[in-house]
């Protein structure tokens, strides 16, 4: 009896494996699907991040793709652009599973799913392990040899995908916003300017991040074109000497931090730390006058 048992372990281990992957397998979909549906995406900032990054360089080169066919130029986003426009889009899962691998070929699947509206795009095809060089046909046996090559085939059919999920109005005007770059009627994305702001800020005027954000009251990263135009006028007026750093910024301006760990720590402080920090904070929270701003800073320089 323990050997039947035992050969009957044996045998139905396979499936057993099988079902607790597929257990597991399913409830990561589910906790994505409950993720996306508790922070949706705001479509209207996904479009800004999308037209933010297609202001690079970098990527409206490799962005746009084209090709001869019957005496005309096919045109069209690449796999870079979309890999970019998906990543930005949020909410948004897609790639490539090789389903089996047989003696010659491979079966893979490729994939792009919105979890939050539930529309999902896939292709299965099936990929020769060989490659055309020079007129023959060369056989690949190098494992590495054929990863390359169903990345490569899939990396088609994920684009296909994920220009099949995201709206296109949103992939037009993307690709639109690269062409622009390419000709130089771009400027650089608001990320790397509002840095660029933030630090002329510090560096002339001592004026530091939590100070503009205390200013327009959200963080550095959620600032608009619009904001960045108030950035401009205001570094200009303290520039031109029409007013001074306190008509604008409070320098008492500091981010505070919702940690419980925290304000567990402060619970169990002593009665005496308390009032040592309590005599150090009027040294700290003092105001400088604007005359003594700008003598430091003539010190500094």
């Amino acid at each position: 009896m323990n050997q039947l048992s035992e050969q009957f372990n044996q045998q139905n281990q396979p499936s057993i494996l099988a079902q607790s992957s597929s257990s597991r397998e399913m409830e990561e979909v589910k906790g994505q699907i409950f993720m996306a549906r508790q922070f949706p995406r705001n479509q209207f900032l996904a479009e800004q991040r999308i037209l933010d990054a297609c202001k690079r360089p970098s990527l409206a080169g490799t962005a746009i793709y084209s090709y001869p066919r019957g005496g005309t130029k096919v045109e069209g986003p690449s796999i870079r652009l979309a890999e970019v426009v998906a990543q930005n889009w949020g909410n948004l899962s897609f790639g490539i599973k090789e389903l089996e691998q047989r003696e010659g070929e491979s079966i893979a699947m490729a994939y792009a799913w919105d979890l939050e509206t539930n529309v999902r795009q896939e292709k299965v095809f099936t990929i020769k392990h060989s490659r055309k060089a020079k007129g023959s046909i060369k056989k690949l046996d190098d494992p590495r040899d054929i990863y390359e090559l169903v990345a490569n085939q899939g990396a088609r059919r994920v684009r296909s995908c994920i220009l099949g999920v995201i709206p296109g109005d949103i992939i037009e005007k993307a690709v639109e916003e690269c062409n622009n770059t390419i000709r130089g009627n771009n400027k650089s994305p608001l990320k790397d300017r509002v840095s660029t702001a933030l630090k002329a800020f510090k560096d002339k005027y001592r004026v530091t991040q939590e100070m503009v954000e205390g200013r327009f009251g959200y963080n550095a990263d959620a600032l608009t074109e619009y904001d960045y135009a108030d950035l401009i006028k205001i570094f200009n007026s303290l520039k031109d000497g029409m007013s001074k750093v306190e008509d604008w910024f409070d320098k008492n301006s500091k981010k505070e931090s919702n940690s419980g760990l925290a304000d567990a720590f402060k619970d169990e402080q002593k009665s005496e730390n308390k009032k040592d920090d309590d005599n150090d904070k009027p040294a700290a929270n003092e105001k400088v006058s604007a005359d003594e701003f700008e003598l430091s800073f003539e010190g500094s320089e």
